[in-house]
């Protein structure tokens, strides 16, 4: 059989089981959306069912036989040079996915699966009475799968690194510490200097706004960013998130605040980030690497890249505030357009990370690094879990949580088994400040366009540059290649403090 013949062969057997992995994405959104309550366990039963089902297809002979006549999984030498470049970047994920999943028993992983389905029920619970004691039992379980999985994985210097190489392939605790230090002091820095400045006024964006009304504002957001009802739909959740289900199904949802107004709006308009990205993955290599986002970090870089560098600039808000005006003339008719464009981007730090400001967003992340490397590593165990949060959160933004809803309980990610997907948040901040530096650099004119409604270069750029290659590139690579630089916190730190000497004058 000739290269290209095995070639296509691969790629009809990652189609299936990418259709047959896209159902469990299907049962878990429908479990975070409509689902009844009651059915939380035969649920948990059919996920375990359906993942120990693709693991299989992921690790059988015939998968392994395909893969080793393209590619020498132990060496990882493509077998013929004259692929094309794509190709063979997508051999290389392949192989780097197969060891990972071959290196994770069946029963694992099907004990994992049903573990998490049961977990996220009793962290709702949990979160809705402020009690984490319900919940420490089943994070204990967590807890231990996780220590588990790095194990099974391997690991060179640390049992984290495994855990947050599945979502940042590359990323370790050496590299994530050095940059996290820095962040972690410019940032302090930058929020005391803003604390002793006068405080922007927010008033007007608090209060009771008409759901439906949010919504709908929501619904004309993400349309003109280049979503259309056919492939995509917005719903309501606990926690807001995006599910790609396939090419042409993007699941959005949000959450309407009791009283903050752009709480929805910048929810919907970060969630579309995620679902452009997805929705921009070439479809003709469906179930393939180069039909995948290349990191979580680089998925948030583009939810970033729209939610604050796009969603709280001038340019925006002058096509989109007289229409929010119009929705809300009781509260907003008489507030200049600066006054909201400063409200939107006030420096208030919160006890809740998706309601936090700009600069407060990253401390939030680097608390929850600190903390999961630490129960991964042992020092840190379960039940001292809400003390070190509270803690922690004192010293780094000088508040503390009024019970474990706003603090440790706050996200659904701990539930979801997903230790180590964290430091991706603070990762896509300074992937998305470098990429949008070199987006400005190339179409200098989006201003305008965007001041007009027009948001379609925007998307194009995105398209163009970051969304049409899959894997081909790793995160590194793609860095380098738009920005001519590896990651630094440096652009990013720039950034915060030339847009807010602006607005608070220190």
């Amino acid at each position: 059989m000739t290269t290209q013949k095995n070639y296509k062969k691969l790629e009809q057997l990652s189609k299936e089981i990418a259709i047959s992995d896209s159902i469990c994405h299907l049962l878990q959104w429908d479990q975070e959306t409509y689902m009844p309550k009651a059915a939380v366990n035969y649920r948990a039963l059919q996920c375990e069912s359906i993942t120990g089902y693709v693991h299989k297809l992921r690790t059988s002979s015939k998968f392994s036989k395909t893969l080793s006549a393209l590619i020498n999984i132990d060496s990882g030498e493509v077998f013929d040079s004259s692929l094309p470049a794509a190709q063979q970047a997508a051999l290389r994920e392949w192989r780097r996915d197969f060891i990972h999943d071959r290196k994770l028993p069946n029963a694992f992983v099907k004990k994992w699966t049903k573990t998490i389905a049961g977990s996220i029920p009793i962290w709702a619970e949990a979160k809705k009475h402020g009690n984490f004691k319900t919940f420490a039992p089943q994070l204990e379980k967590i807890v231990t799968l996780c220590k588990k999985k790095a194990d099974l994985l391997g690991f060179k210097a640390h049992p984290y690194d495994a855990l947050v190489d599945l979502f940042e392939p590359g990323m370790t605790v050496t590299t994530l510490t050095s940059l996290f230090d820095k962040l972690k002091l410019s940032l302090t820095t930058l929020l005391k200097k803003i604390s002793s400045c006068e405080d922007v006024p927010y008033d007007f964006l608090e209060g009771d706004f008409s759901h439906q009304k949010q919504l709908a504002f929501s619904h004309l957001v993400l349309k003109t960013m280049g979503f259309s009802q056919e492939d995509s739909r917005l719903d309501l959740s606990t926690h807001p998130f995006c599910s790609g289900i396939n090419p042409k199904d993007m699941r959005l949802t949000t959450r309407i605040h009791p009283s903050q107004l752009m709480f929805n709006i910048l929810a919907t308009i970060h969630e579309g980030g995620h679902g452009l990205y997805e929705l921009g993955l070439p479809e003709e290599h469906y179930g393939t690497p180069l039909c995948q986002a290349i990191s979580l970090g680089i998925h948030e870089s583009q939810s970033l890249f729209w939610e604050k560098r796009i969603g709280k600039s001038h340019a925006f808000w002058h096509h989109f505030y007289p229409l929010l005006q119009k929705e809300f003339p009781e509260k907003l008719s008489s507030i200049y357009f600066d006054d909201f464009y400063r409200a939107v981007n006030r420096i208030h730090p919160s006890l809740i990370r998706i309601e936090a400001d700009e600069i407060a967003y990253c401390l939030h992340v680097i608390l929850r690094f600190e903390i999961e490397k630490g129960l991964i590593e042992g020092s840190v165990k379960v039940k001292d879990l809400p003390e070190i949060w509270n803690e922690k959160m004192r010293i780094y933004l000088g508040i503390t949580p009024h019970s474990d809803t706003d603090g440790c309980l706050q996200d659904i990610h701990w539930s979801m088994g997903a230790i180590g997907y964290f430091p991706t948040y603070a990762l896509g901040n300074l992937y998305s400040v470098q990429f949008f530096a070199a987006f400005e650099k190339a179409i200098p004119t989006w201003k305008q366009e965007a001041m007009e409604g027009n948001l379609s270069p925007i998307l194009s750029w995105l398209r163009e540059n970051i969304h049409r290659y899959g894997k081909e590139f790793s995160a590194e690579q793609l860095t380098k290649r738009i920005t001519g630089r590896p990651l630094s916190e440096e652009p990013f730190i720039a950034y915060l403090e030339n847009k807010y000497k602006a607005i608070y004058h220190f």
